[in-house]
């Protein structure tokens, strides 16, 4: 089941400039906050989306 899409709350300080998540099944999927409906939508495994934030993070 897939749910709402999220836009990270620092999206305000970027101009808007984000990305957007939401959950899907198993999985998350991501895409482009500027480019809503048109962004291209990237699958992840939860795994996938745990090593990104870790990522991010650093």
């Amino acid at each position: 089941m897939k749910t709402e899409w999220r836009k990270s709350s620092r999206s305000a300080n970027a101009g808007g400039n984000c990305v957007e998540v939401r959950a899907d099944g198993e999985g998350f999927q991501i895409r482009d906050s500027k480019l809503g409906d048109d962004s291209p939508i990237f699958d992840l495994t939860t795994e996938g989306f745990t090593t990104l934030m870790r990522a991010a993070r650093r």
